[in-house]
């Protein structure tokens, strides 16, 4: 089960590194570049440390998933993504609207892009992580 779960949780780690790039990248790039205020220079971005809290997320999903959802199937998966991604998409998009003067848009696109970025984690762990 252990090398199941490594398995899943680089695989998510890989597609979500991947969404990040769209989402982040190519969709909301305009937006953060109307706000240079709020974020730190490209060159003083701690992108190891970005990479290494996406790579623990990623595992403790797939952990999540296979120790504690039961039974091991798609559709369980899926919701499990789709539950995981409303409740860390809230506290990120609207959790962060709350305190830092970004545009709604962007709120709600950090919000949107986590719940999809789950539930195509949870339908990879549930191709992966079986009983």
């Amino acid at each position: 089960m252990v090398k199941k779960v490594l398995l899943a949780g680089i695989a998510v780690f890989i597609v979500w590194e991947a969404l990040d790039f769209i989402i982040h990248g190519m969709l909301l790039a305009p937006v953060y570049a109307a706000q240079p205020q709020l974020w730190r220079p490209q060159g003083e971005m701690k992108v190891g440390v970005l990479l290494v809290a996406t790579l623990i997320s990623a595992l403790a999903f797939a952990a999540m998933y296979a120790y504690f959802v039961r039974p091991k199937a798609l559709a369980a998966a899926v919701r499990f993504g789709l539950v995981w991604g409303v409740g860390v998409g809230v506290a990120m998009g609207y959790g962060t609207y709350a305190v830092l003067p970004i545009p709604y848009s962007m709120a709600l696109t950090w919000f949107l892009g986590t719940v999809v970025q789950a539930c195509v984690a949870g339908a990879l762990v549930g191709l992966i992580v079986k009983e």
